[in-house]
């Protein structure tokens, strides 16, 4: 083997090297990386400067879509997401501006995918209030809609707390008996674990998600999304004391494995491992103008970021709550109950222009929503950010404790 062979394999092997070692430092979860990005910010409808209810969360490749208004898949189309990187679907409630685009982005989502047959495409998972698995089958039904990938809807049983009466859907109207859509796979029904307060959506080694009862004019929910803890980074240094080199044996360290030295000698895994990485949290409501019972404020505790709506400003106070809505005091209150990070808000009237298209004497401006939630949260820690159309949020990592 020549010189600048053996230059180019040792370069080659050292890259490898590196590559396997960052996988370990990172354990299973990659590069770590998770953002956030507000398709719609209004209520009520979609309009030339703000898109109906939706919102995306990216983490590790994949998209998880929270509500879902009439013009979303336009919305996807005019940001950096990708629809065919949605896996999950949750639905906050029922009310068409956060519901009536979902059957067209599936079809949309279908038309662009691989039509393959032996793709084995992914099952897309929708999460959302009794009454959405009839939706869906009829809407894709009545329209011979049909798709390349299998979905199945999860429901969650409301309680009749969570809406004045003439909110309550009947059974008879929400629970379709009719045959599955050729491309359904049967859902789950999920009740409210009483003894926890919250609807227990999934969970497996990265995530755990659960749903919590918020009060609207019809039953709506909100999300709680709670990374779990990370191992803390190999100690380097010590790991070379010992004589071991990047390999196998760090990721059985990692992944809370004992390793035996060739001397004899039993490395655990809390002698080389620094501190665990807390998990992020955060925690997505859908349309209320209350949380209920202890539930949403224990599972939103400590979290990194809340999004919470704030349809109109303090001086519409009546007219918000009448219409089952918050107002930035409102947010703040919940906010500030919590101990959240951060305060996201959104799901604006349509009064409320973004702030780059607010003109001087304009009587509505967002930025005054703001400023009453700021108001309301002085001396908390507590920061403030307007959702508008398109803001991407990067969620860094925390610091281990």
């Amino acid at each position: 083997m020549n010189t600048a062979s053996a230059v180019h394999l040792r370069h080659h092997s050292e890259t490898v090297l590196q590559e396997a070692w960052n996988t370990v430092q990172c354990g299973n979860f990659g590069t770590m990386a998770m953002d956030m990005t507000f398709l719609g910010t209004g209520s009520a409808y979609p309009s030339p400067h703000r898109g109906s209810s939706a919102l995306v969360l990216r983490t590790e490749g994949e998209c998880w879509l929270f509500d879902c208004g009439e013009g979303t898949q336009t919305q996807l189309m005019r940001s950096q997401l990708r629809a065919g990187r949605i896996t999950k679907v949750f639905i906050s409630h029922l009310h068409g501006d956060h519901v009536f685009g979902l059957p067209g982005l599936l079809c949309t989502v279908s038309l662009n995918s691989n039509p393959d047959p032996q793709q084995n495409l992914g099952c897309v998972d929708i999460y959302g209030p009794r009454g959405l698995r009839h939706f869906l089958r009829v809407t894709l039904g009545l329209t011979g809609s049909q798709l390349l990938f299998p979905y199945a809807v999860h429901e969650l049983e409301p309680t009749p707390d969570q809406s004045p009466e003439e909110g309550h859907l009947s059974l008879e109207m929400t629970s379709g008996h009719s045959p599955l859509h050729p491309q359904e796979q049967p859902g789950r029904t999920i009740s409210l674990d009483i003894s926890r307060d919250c609807y227990l959506l999934f969970e497996d080694k990265k995530f755990v998600v659960k749903a919590f009862r918020l009060f609207h004019r019809v039953p709506s929910f909100g999300f709680c999304i709670q990374e779990c803890d990370r191992p803390g980074r190999l100690n380097t240094e010590l790991l070379k004391e010992l004589g071991l080199k990047p390999g196998p044996l760090y990721g059985r360290l990692k992944a809370g494995e004992s390793v035996t030295l060739e001397s004899g000698r039993v490395v655990l895994p809390q002698e080389v491992l620094e501190e665990p990485i807390p998990g992020r949290k955060v925690c997505i409501l859908g349309d209320c103008s209350s949380v209920l019972g202890e539930g949403p404020l224990t599972l939103c505790s400590g979290a990194d970021i809340l999004v919470h709506e704030a349809t109109l400003g303090n001086e519409h106070q009546e007219k918000a709550v009448d219409h089952g809505h918050s107002t930035p005091e409102m947010a703040a209150a919940v906010a500030r109950a919590c101990c959240a990070q951060r305060l996201l808000l959104y799901h604006f009237s349509q009064r409320y222009k973004p702030s780059a298209l607010q003109k001087e004497g304009d009587e509505d401006s967002v930025s005054e929503l703001k400023r009453q939630a700021e108001e309301a949260l002085q001396d908390s820690g507590i920061e403030v950010t307007l959702a508008e159309d398109f803001m991407t949020l990067p969620i860094p990592l925390k610091r281990p404790r």
